[in-house]
């Protein structure tokens, strides 16, 4: 699924963050948590997963797609396999809740009953239904979370990637974020990939951990 051999990445094109770092695989089910201190590179790292941030050198797959030099098509390809969710959430604050969801689908070309029944299915699955109909501005932090999960599963992806997703919650709201993300990998087979300054105490799940430090990726 993720393979890095002698990957550097930089935002400035000087001075590299993450320096020849290569890991073991990712494999298709894993769930995976990417720990490291403030400025150690992590979510400079998840961006490089899918294209948003270019490796200067080395080998880096992703879902079988080369990520050196990968054109603007195989892109495209690759991030229709991906859900990404946000520690902002990011979503479109003149959407409704159901439209926010429908769009990863919509972008894919599916139809707009398709899309519509996908969310609301999803919807029940995060288990915000009848927010519906509401805008991002009238829900909370947790809420909002939750219909970035839910648009983040509405295409099927392979992998999910979440940047810091409980960094702006209370304990109940992260709580639930990490049951949504622990169903997904579990029951859906998707594989998740998590950067955090902290994994949670009490997360009773099998999971993989690489931490960066000065540069460099470790698994323990």
């Amino acid at each position: 699924m993720i393979l890095a051999n002698k990957i550097s990445i930089s935002y400035d094109g000087v001075k590299d963050i993450i320096h020849n770092a290569s890991f073991a695989n990712i494999n298709y089910g894993d769930f995976v948590f990417i720990t490291g201190s403030s400025g150690s590179g992590k979510s400079t790292l998840l961006k490089s997963f899918y294209g948003d941030i270019a490796i200067k050198s080395g080998a880096l797959f992703v879902n079988k797609h080369k990520l050196y030099n990968i054109t603007n098509s195989k892109l495209r390809s690759l991030r229709k396999s991906i859900g990404i969710i946000f520690q902002d959430y990011k979503l479109i604050q003149e959407y409704s809740v159901e439209q926010n969801i429908m769009l990863p689908l919509k972008l894919n070309g599916y139809s707009d009953k398709l899309s519509l029944n996908q969310a609301r299915k999803l919807l029940k699955h995060v288990k915000i239904y009848n927010k519906g109909e509401c805008y991002p501005a009238e829900l909370s932090g947790g809420e909002q979370q939750r219909v970035a999960v839910a648009r983040a599963l509405a295409h099927n992806p392979k992998l999910i990637l979440a940047d810091e997703p409980t960094g702006n919650l209370d304990d109940r709201s992260a709580d639930i974020i990490w049951s949504l993300l622990k169903k997904a990998n579990e029951q859906l087979g998707i594989t998740i990939v998590v950067v955090t300054h902290r994994i949670p105490d009490n997360f009773a799940y099998p999971f993989r951990k690489f931490t960066i430090s000065d540069g460099e990726i470790y698994e323990s």
